[in-house]
């Protein structure tokens, strides 16, 4: 180690803390505003929120927690067969009892730690043993125990600066793409769920704020009784199956090597879907040859396909923002007159009805045949090609910021360990210093 450099074990440089779940059975100390993590929503380095939030009240009763810029770790859970999560908070948080958070005590920078971890990723997957069920875990002695390399503190302070301005623009990335994915949601709820634009013609409104007036124009000017309820007059109730092309998936064998090896085509499952913080697919951890592909019933689907996880677990959504095949743990949709973020939005606004028609005896898991059935309101073609105008592009923008952090990961993942075991120096602003 060059210059004034030392090792020291982890628990020597930080202190840990452990989380903790409040009762479930307890309604009011749930639903609050205080972000509570828990590995599904450790999918970003900077974490702004989360799934789950509890109240001020199972603080006081005794949850755990930490303010912005504390590191999390998950120590517990079947994701570390694959990766171990390292996140910071941007905001006073609370955790689960399978994350560890770790502050940096003395002289030793909380973010450096941080990006310390992130560097040696590879250390603490082997340092990962199974407990029950088969479940991931880092044990907190052998994590304690692991050697640190610490230069300096104001070495430490320009460690960390050269990766905050990339994972600051990250984080931005990332709340673009929330902000996208919001409000293609709140269209789609005001059109389709509420129907809004249509009360507001019944109550003899001439326009809609946010809608084409030629749209608004052709809107039926009232709502007619229907089996689910009012619905807009002339608008139908029909299957999913007979509204989208509706497909799924299989795997061919692992043991044939001309259906795996090189393979160039992106082939998804339920875990590439676990990784993703936005709703879109831009590529895969596996790819399958055009042998491969031809022993899939479904083939190679388009790019802009629908894709929703039908088990292990029910749920997650995409877009393909490339060609792809699916395993058979997905159900894909696509069509050509039914905007992928119409069928996108409508499969989230039913997951409850997705996941009650759900079978199995060892996991949940939806049949096509099951899901086909579903029923799905069928808006007239204007409205729906209108929709489409005004989501795609912001999919589109959500998909392009998402390649940039792609992108920065990928610098930063290069750059951390050189600089983090200090074969490469940071100079220090206004003057030389020694080490390249």
């Amino acid at each position: 180690m060059e210059g004034n450099w030392t090792k020291k074990p982890l628990a020597e440089c930080a202190e840990f803390f452990s989380g903790g779940t409040p009762a479930k059975s307890q309604p009011e100390y749930w639903h609050g505003d205080i972000p509570w993590i828990s590995a599904k929503d450790m999918k970003t380095f900077r974490l702004f929120d989360a799934e789950d939030h509890i109240t001020q009240r199972a603080v006081d009763v005794g949850a755990r927690v930490v303010p912005e810029n504390t590191v999390l770790l998950l120590v517990r859970g079947m994701t570390l067969h694959d990766d171990v999560p390292v996140c910071v908070t941007t905001r006073t948080m609370a955790f689960n009892q399978d994350v560890k958070a770790i502050q940096g005590k003395d002289e030793i920078s909380t973010l450096y730690l941080a990006y310390w971890l992130l560097a040696n990723k590879n250390r603490l997957l082997s340092a990962v043993d199974t407990a029950s069920h088969g479940t991931g875990r880092i044990p907190t002695d052998l994590l304690k125990s692991l050697e640190v390399d610490v230069p300096p503190r104001s070495e430490q302070d320009r460690i960390v600066a050269v990766f905050d301005l990339l994972d600051r623009k990250d984080e931005l990335n990332h709340r673009i793409a929330q902000a996208c994915e919001a409000l293609s949601r709140t269209i789609f709820r005001a059109w389709f769920i509420d129907f809004e634009p249509v009360k507001a013609k019944a109550a003899g409104a001439t326009s809609f704020r946010g809608m084409p007036q030629e749209i608004f124009d052709h809107l039926p000017d009232h709502l007619a009784d229907s089996e689910f309820g009012p619905t807009p007059a002339g608008w139908a109730h029909i299957p999913i199956g007979d509204f989208v092309e509706v497909v799924g998936g299989g795997t061919p064998s692992t043991a044939i090597p001309e259906f795996w090896e090189n393979g160039q085509f992106a082939f998804c499952t339920p875990k590439d879907m676990s990784k993703l913080s936005a709703p879109v697919l831009l590529d895969t951890e596996r790819h399958i040859t055009q042998a491969g592909v031809e022993k899939i019933s479904s083939g190679q689907l388009p790019r802009g396909t629908v894709l929703l996880s039908s088990r292990a677990p029910i749920g997650y959504l995409a877009i393909a923002e490339t060609p792809v095949s699916v395993n058979q743990g997905i159900i894909a949709m696509f069509s050509e007159r039914v905007p992928n973020t119409y069928i996108l939005m409508w499969t989230e606004s039913k997951m409850e009805v997705i996941k009650a028609r759900a079978g199995g005896s060892t996991f949940a898991e939806i049949s096509k045949s099951n899901f086909r059935s579903i029923v799905t309101l069928c808006p007239d073609e204007r409205t729906l090609a209108a929709f489409g105008d005004i989501t795609r592009p912001l999919f589109q923008f959500l998909a392009s910021v998402q390649r940039e952090s792609g992108v920065l990961g990928a610098v930063r993942d290069k750059l951390l360990p050189k600089l983090i075991s200090g074969k490469i120096r940071v100079p220090k602003i206004g003057g030389a210093e020694d080490g390249r």
